[in-house]
């Protein structure tokens, strides 16, 4: 699956790339040593995802990152 992360709001894509592990916010969390409340935050836009900390979910879950000038 594929987005184009520019037309979605951060909480939305740290939404998808859960569920795109198939796993819990608590199982998630886990594997990038998060709380689940720190994912439930990411998730209801109430906490900003650093860039490092996206990165690190990306890394772990296998999920390519692509930054292309226009």
């Amino acid at each position: 699956m594929q987005i184009k992360a520019n037309d979605y709001k951060p909480k939305e894509i740290v939404k998808f790339i859960r569920e795109w592990t198939d796993l819990t916010q608590n199982d998630f969390a886990k594997s990038i040593n998060r709380s689940r409340k720190t994912i439930e935050g990411y998730e209801y836009g109430t906490v900003n995802v650093s860039l490092a900390t996206f990165l690190k979910m990306c890394k772990e879950h296998n999920i390519e990152v692509i930054v292309r000038k226009k």
